[in-house]
């Protein structure tokens, strides 16, 4: 358990309740993230829109990775840790050192990162008269028996969200808050889309209840005060760049968003064709690309003096491209770049829409409809704008969680 900040000082310096009585007001809040970047800001957002931003900790449930782990992802958290006893035990029988280059190449001697849920429970229990509540906030799938145990340990001093869909089980939190596609599975295109005699497989298998938040997107860690401080940032850097500026984000395929070089070279014509309309062009890739499609851009564009490829190196400029970007080009295989450009209101182009399928297919329906995002042909003038209503995912969800909140009788100290 690795907090980000000494617990004593985080707990232990907040202030009475001015009131007295039962504490009734969330002051803190702790944030349990599975390692991946893309879901732990979805749990900062959420923290953030809430104001407890400077007030929260940070917790890490974080499995190792590589050699043996690559093949044993899909086992519970708890089950992978009890296999790594096994193995130890295994090793120690052979008298075969767990922390040796056997141990190295199996994935399976890193130590465990994971939050205790009895030692948070009972900081909760503790803390509460003086503290008061604690708002906890968990994302990733590794996460939740953590969240879960929490809640069920100090149910009466805790309000434990969960960010993306657990799947089974969502009495186990106080509020679950997940995109809208996730439930694609229950629409009757999705019921089209499975086998009869695989639909009692396939989750979730009843509608949203009465503790489910559904957003357009993804929640994520980019809010109006982030863009202002990113604009001033990377003013000096982007202001002399010729106007429009077009921010090409390239993410990897995924299960049910399939690409590879075909998309590369498709989208490279394209780029290509609408050059002459755009100041400058800025590419990304994201940590999924794969490199034989970074090399097929960097071949096709670097040399144009009109554009310009992030080489990966720090500092990122990802927000100051969402701050001061005149347009978006976003593969579609992404719901958080998506989610992100969309909360802009600036044009966004979408690559590679139409070889999603299931859910990331109805996703791109949505912001379609929504009217925040078009396909790129390849036939556009970057300089053409229009408007839609910006998506606003965070500040919603937010909203959600001080009305629950209140009907406990709670509230978020302002």
């Amino acid at each position: 358990m690795r907090p980000t900040q000494q617990q004593e000082v985080a707990v232990t310096g907040l202030s009475l309740n001015p009131q007295g009585g039962v504490p009734s007001v969330v002051k803190r809040a702790i944030v349990i993230g599975n390692g991946c970047a893309g879901a732990e800001n979805q749990c900062i957002g959420l923290v953030r829109s809430l104001g407890l931003f400077d007030r929260h900790l940070y917790y890490s449930v974080a499995r190792p990775r590589g050699g043996i782990s690559r093949w044993l992802h899909w086992l519970n958290i708890s089950l992978y840790k009890n296999l790594g006893r096994f193995i130890s035990c295994i090793c120690a029988g052979f008298s075969i050192k767990s922390n040796d280059s056997v141990g190295r190449r199996s994935g399976m001697r890193d130590e465990f990162e994971v939050a205790d849920a009895k030692q948070i429970a009972a900081m909760a229990r503790r803390t509460f008269d003086k503290s008061g509540p604690l708002l906890v906030v968990a994302s990733g799938r590794d996460t939740i028996s953590v969240a879960s145990s929490i809640r069920r340990l100090a149910m009466d001093y805790v309000f434990v969200v969960q960010v993306q869909h657990p799947r089974s089980r969502l009495e186990r939190f106080d509020l679950v808050i997940t995109p809208r596609h996730d439930y694609f599975s229950l629409t009757p295109e999705g019921k089209r889309q499975i086998p009869f005699f695989l639909r009692p497989w396939v989750t979730p298998r009843e509608p949203p209840g009465r503790n489910v938040f559904l957003t357009t997107g993804a929640l994520h860690n980019v809010d109006s005060s982030t863009l202002r401080n990113a604009a001033l940032e990377w003013k000096d850097e982007f202001e002399s760049l010729p106007k429009p500026l077009v921010v090409v984000n390239i993410g990897g395929p995924t299960r049910n968003c399939l690409y590879g070089v075909d998309l590369a070279k498709q989208l490279c014509a394209m780029l290509h064709s609408i050059l002459w309309s755009c100041g400058n062009l800025r590419i990304s890739f994201s940590r999924r690309t794969p490199k034989k499609v970074k090399e097929i851009i960097a071949r096709e564009l670097m040399s144009n003096p009109k554009v310009y490829i992030w080489d990966g190196r720090d500092p990122n400029p990802h927000l100051g491209h969402l701050a001061l970007a005149d347009a978006f080009i976003i593969t579609a295989d992404s719901v958080s770049m998506l989610s992100e450009a969309c909360t802009t209101g600036k044009p966004v182009y979408v690559v590679g829409a139409e070889r999603c399928t299931w859910k990331f297919s109805d996703f791109q329906k949505t912001l379609h409809e929504r009217g925040a995002v078009r396909p790129l042909t390849g036939k556009e003038d970057m300089v053409e704008k229009w408007s839609y209503s910006p998506l606003n995912d965070n500040a919603e969800a937010a909203k959600r969680v001080i009305q629950d909140l209140s009907e406990r009788g709670w509230k978020i100290e302002s």
